[in-house]
């Protein structure tokens, strides 16, 4: 059998070997040359000895392949031989065992289930034992001993059982005895519905004769018969009482006396009604969640809620009544505000905005107060303040409302990880409806009034600071910074009102009087500033060119210090409401560290409103700043136009009047200035355009940067600097032709002395950033510097790809090199 297979792959294989020529195959019959009979003869010898070598490869392996052939056919039979071996082991031996095994488990499985069975029965015994005893329990507990807590005791054992048990056909049969012969179901309800009545009866004399040890006794009771909402609702309404009692009292204590109508009273009403709320919630509470279970205190604090809705309301309608809270409103609506609408009215020429109400006008009328037109100050700050303190306590309230509602329904530990939400009941309570309609809304509108009233009487009071002067001889008795009353008294009511506002917590309140600030600041304050600019201290001279008068460029430039400083309280104002306290910032224990995180967090814990709050802060800061940037970059321009500006050519020229750059040695200084004074000794004669220079330098801005803040200075003097480097280089550009090698270094000299005197001033004065104002001269000093190098340097520095002379073009810099003789 193997030969055979072995001789049929040998001729399959040489078949497949048998090689194939590429092309046409060639055939010796068809040669027609000796050439192509050769070439035939090739080509079949080398497929002779290809087919050769494959045939001797083929015979060398044949000997080890009919030797694997035989050991398979060993192993196969040996295979075999194991195989029935196997087989009869399994059948012989193994059978028997398998059905031995398959036997028991089935018994133990069986086994498994009767004793399941067994303990399910005896369990079911057990039940119905315990209910038995109970029922008896119950009953001989309201027998004759009257031992309610026992019997309630009884009630709460049996309620463990599970109904199915209580209301099966076993207990039906077993335990309904000849004493109690109804079904043990019938037999728990009754005497639970006889207990609690018997506890309501008791619960509500005990009231009456303000027994608190039964008070307490009985309210235990009620969760052990299963009627916790009873217990629940019951010493609600007792609570409820005690609430409405002390507010009732609390309200009483003012009538008709002068507490109502002087001070706080019914803020501080309001304050004491949510302080007995929250110290009846914080007291009683342990006992609630201890008897009846976590998160039930919520139900009682809803019930007192409802209280809190009905005395809340009262007080604050009794307030609202008392202070006429809508006539005022009324009155609000209908104010004209003329003062500020005459203000912004087009000025007839020739003529002046009044000063309504002025401090001349004031004593005048031999001190009487200012006509409000029906509308009196003090009472609507009186009312806002009352109204910030009664919105401050209920966001208080609300927020105490929501941490413990959110502690009882979640556990302090989960409460600790989330954001403070407010409870659903409160939220649509009739008192957050009346404090949205009587307080809120009040507080927006009458905040609205009172800060433009505030903007308008500050106006109308404004007085400039007195002893101001344009001469510098002349000291200053006024403590700078220089401004109008106006600015003190406007800044300080909008910190007020902001800290009011803030102080609610309350986030309509916030958004709606921060863009009002934003709003009356832009406009009113701002506006009236601007017109007051135009049309009253417009700094011009009479005729063209001339020097306005001094009065006029003082007002002028204390109303850019109103701008500057009023930008600096907003600032400060703003940062004071957003950053952390000093004190906060120092503290260092643990659970300061936990609790006083920004400021805001702590006065608007829900959700993000602190972020809230703090982008509207920030957004009337930079809205304000913006506003009064805007006005104060026209304003110093208009200072430096009709002020300084047509100064600064003269005094320029002034100072090389008569210098020339043109010495003939060294030798001869008195040729570089030709001043005809020869008594001046030589510094006299070496340096004349810095003394000339500073002396007028200082005349024009000293008294100026006297009476201007350092930041507004400081930006008059970035113009001024700007314009008289660029007077100061054409003024270089002038000498082509007129100076020599010799005259560049005293023109240098000259330069830099300049440079020096316009620094100086500004150092002297505060003014901040002043030595970058040396920057504007850079071109004029890069000049000089080209004009005034030798010329391997020159060569240098043109071949130079990074020059020091970076300011100037190449053609400027050949233009500067070319100056000089």
């Amino acid at each position: 059998m193997s030969k055979g297979k072995g001789a049929s792959n040998i001729n399959g294989n040489f078949d497949t070997l048998t090689p194939k020529a590429d092309g046409p195959q060639l055939n010796i019959f068809n040669a027609s040359s000796v050439a192509e009979i050769k070439a035939t003869l090739f080509h079949l010898r080398e497929q002779e000895a290809t087919v050769t070598a494959r045939l001797d490869a083929l015979l060398a392996s044949q000997k080890d392949f009919s030797r694997e052939l035989s050991r398979l056919d060993l192993l196969r039979a040996n295979l075999g031989s194991q195989a029935s071996t196997t087989r009869s082991v399994s059948h012989g031996m193994l059978s028997g065992a398998a059905a031995t095994a398959d036997r028991v488990s089935s018994a133990v499985r069986r086994l498994d289930l009767e004793q399941a069975r067994v303990k399910a029965t005896l369990e079911v015994v057990e039940q119905v034992a315990e209910l038995k005893a109970c029922v008896l329990g119950v009953a001989g507990s309201m027998g004759a001993p009257q031992d309610w807590e026992m019997a309630a005791s009884y009630l709460s054992r049996a309620s463990r059982i599970p109904p199915d048990v209580i209301n099966g056909s076993f207990a039906a049969e077993i335990v309904p005895t000849a004493e109690v012969p109804d079904p043990p179901n019938v037999t728990l309800y009754n005497a639970a519905e006889s207990l609690c009545g018997l506890f309501l009866r008791e619960f509500d004399k005990a009231v009456k004769e303000n027994n608190g040890s039964k008070i307490t006794r009985f309210f235990k009771l009620f969760p052990l018969i299963g009627r916790s909402e009873v217990g629940l609702d019951v010493y609600g309404r007792y609570v409820c009482q005690g609430v409405a009692a002390r507010a009732r009292a609390n309200l009483n204590t003012g009538t008709g006396g002068s507490q109502g109508k002087d001070g706080f009273f019914y803020a501080n009403t309001l304050t004491k009604l949510f302080e007995h709320i929250a110290q009846i919630i914080d007291g009683h509470g342990g006992l609630v969640e201890r008897h009846y279970g976590a998160g039930k205190m919520v139900r009682v604090i809803e019930r007192l809620q409802m209280e809190a809705d009905v005395q809340g309301c009262i007080i604050i309608d009794t307030w609202s009544d008392e202070k006429t809270v809508d006539r005022k409103l009324t009155d609000i609506k209908s104010y004209a505000f003329n003062f500020l609408v005459q203000s912004f009215l087009p000025v007839q020429r020739g003529g002046v905005a009044s000063r309504t109400a002025s401090p001349a006008s004031r004593e005048a009328a031999q001190g009487g107060s200012i006509d409000d037109e029906g509308v009196d100050m003090k009472e609507i700050d009186g009312i806002l303040s009352e109204m910030a303190v009664m919105l401050g306590r209920w966001s208080l309230y609300s927020q105490f409302l929501g941490n413990k509602c959110n502690i009882s329904q979640t556990g302090p530990t989960n409460h600790q990880s989330g954001s403070l939400s407010l409870p659903e009941f409160l939220m649509e309570s009739p008192l957050t409806k009346k404090i949205n309609d009587r307080l809120i809304t009040p507080f927006n509108s009458m905040t609205t009034f009172f800060l433009r009233r505030s903007v308008e009487k500050a106006f109308q009071l404004d007085e400039q600071p007195s002893d101001l002067s344009l001469n510098p001889h002349k000291p200053l008795n006024a403590e700078p910074p220089h401004i109008t009353s106006a600015v003190d008294d406007i800044m300080y009511i909008v910190n007020k009102v902001l800290q009011q506002s803030v102080a609610t917590s309350q986030i309509p309140v916030v958004m709606n009087v921060v863009p009002t600030l934003s709003r009356v600041l832009g406009s009113d304050f701002i506006g009236m500033i601007q017109r007051k600019m135009r049309d009253e201290h417009y700094p011009k001279g009479p005729v063209q060119g001339t020097q306005p008068p001094e009065q006029t460029v003082i007002a002028f430039l204390v109303l850019i210090n109103n701008l500057d400083v009023a930008v600096d309280y907003i600032r400060r104002i703003i940062q004071g409401h957003i950053e952390k306290t000093e004190s906060q910032q120092q503290s260092n224990t643990a659970e300061a560290t936990s609790e006083q995180q920004n400021g805001l967090v702590a006065v608007f814990p829900l959700s993000n409103d602190a972020a809230v709050v703090t982008q509207a802060l920030q957004s009337l800061s930079s809205s304000f700043e913006s506003k009064a940037n805007d006005l104060l970059s026209d304003s110093i321009q208009v200072v430096f136009n009709n002020v300084v500006k047509h100064r600064l050519r003269p005094i320029l020229a002034d100072a090389f009047r008569d210098i020339e750059y043109q010495p003939r040695d060294d030798s001869d200084p008195t040729s570089t200035y030709d001043t005809g004074n020869e008594e001046d000794d030589d510094a006299s004669r070496a340096e004349l355009v810095r003394p000339r220079f500073a002396s007028a330098w200082k005349e024009l801005i000293l008294p100026i940067s006297r009476i201007l803040t350092p930041g507004s200075f400081d930006r008059l003097l970035g113009l001024t600097v700007g314009y008289l480097a660029r007077l100061l280089e054409k003024r270089l550009w002038s000498y082509h032709g007129r100076i020599n090698a010799l005259g560049t270094t005293r023109l240098d000299r000259d330069v830099s002395g300049i440079i020096s005197s316009v620094i100086d001033i500004g150092a002297g004065h505060g003014a901040p950033g002043r030595y970058r104002h040396r920057d504007a001269f850079t071109r004029c000093a890069q000049i000089v510097l080209v004009m005034g190098m030798e010329d391997e340097e020159w060569e240098d520095s043109i071949q130079q790809d990074a020059s020091v002379v970076d300011k100037l073009t190449v053609e400027e810099q050949k233009r500067a090199r070319a100056m000089v003789q």
